[in-house]
């Protein structure tokens, strides 16, 4: 297994990176959140999860051990492959997932595209017991930065749309979520706050 990758980021998209380990590009699926948070050139370390399939080999990564933990321990569940997985620790945080199953918060786990209340009721039973308890705080992460955007709103919305939309949200309700953050920060004076930190923000939006 391939638990960790460390080298310069070579490419960023929406749901990967492209991550320079000697000589070789490897692909990283990775949650919105940390494509936000890295950057072409940057030096990293991600802790990965490599999933086998017959036809394929696919690496996940993420910034900390504990999300790569949650990742794979909520594979166990009946029904749930590894993109409903990484849809799983991008809405919720490990801590705030652990908190759902353990509380049988319904509500919050079905705010995640493609789970509903059924499949919420397995993740409760079935993750019961399983998920780590002494969890960790987040990493900082840089401020947002610019990168282009429809006329009349921040640089940082188009990203966040994308993000939501990749996650599994429609058009529609990913420009709602989106749009309603824009309003919460129009008045904003300082610069932007992290990129990560409004994509979380429009996760809990579009779950709402």
């Amino acid at each position: 297994m391939i638990a960790s990758v460390n080298g310069t980021i070579a490419h960023v998209g929406l749901d990967h990176v492209v991550v320079e380990v000697g000589g070789v590009g490897m692909r990283v699926l990775v949650p919105p959140q940390v494509a936000a948070e890295v950057r072409t050139g940057q030096e990293t370390q991600l802790a990965t999860s490599l999933v086998v399939r017959e036809d394929s080999l696919t690496l996940f990564g993420f910034l900390d051990v504990d999300t790569r933990e949650v990742f794979e321990t909520v594979q166990s569940v009946s029904g749930v492959g590894p993109r409903l997985a990484l849809a799983l620790v991008a809405v919720l945080s490990p801590a705030e997932l652990s908190r759902a199953v353990q509380t049988e918060d319904l509500a919050a786990l079905t705010s995640v595209p493609g789970i509903g209340k059924k499949g919420a009721q397995r993740l409760v039973l079935e993750l019961a017991g399983k998920l780590p308890t002494d969890l960790g705080g987040e990493a900082a992460a840089p401020a947002a930065e610019p990168t282009g955007g429809d006329a009349g709103e921040p640089a940082w919305a188009a990203q966040v749309r994308e993000a939501l939309e990749g996650l599994g949200w429609n058009a529609t309700q990913a420009a709602k979520a989106t749009r309603t953050v824009v309003e919460q920060h129009a008045q904003d004076t300082g610069p932007a706050p992290a990129l990560p930190v409004l994509l979380r923000e429009a996760l809990r939006e579009a779950a709402s």
